[in-house]
């Protein structure tokens, strides 16, 4: 569902923005729209990118024991056992 938005923005910088929404083929609208969705994605990326440097950080700081099973090998054993073993 679209809405309106009103901005206050400097009228050089509006001649400009038409200017190039004009050229590119595009309306004002959309290219504000794909702006904002595109901070929107930076944001989850940046969110995404911070967990990951934690996760790096703590690599290797939990030593496991020798009988550890990962949840992949976990799960293999499982779905041998409920389908191919009678």
């Amino acid at each position: 569902m679209n809405s309106k938005l009103t901005l206050s923005i400097d009228q050089m910088v509006i001649e400009e923005a038409k200017k190039y929404a004009k050229s590119s083929g595009k309306s004002l609208s959309s290219i504000v729209e794909e702006y904002l969705k595109s901070l929107a994605q930076v944001e989850k990326l940046d969110k995404k990118k911070a967990s990951l440097k934690i996760v790096q950080e703590l690599k290797g700081s939990v030593k496991m024991p020798k009988d550890f099973q990962s949840y992949k090998e976990i799960l293999q054993d499982a779905l041998i056992e409920k389908y191919l073993k009678k």
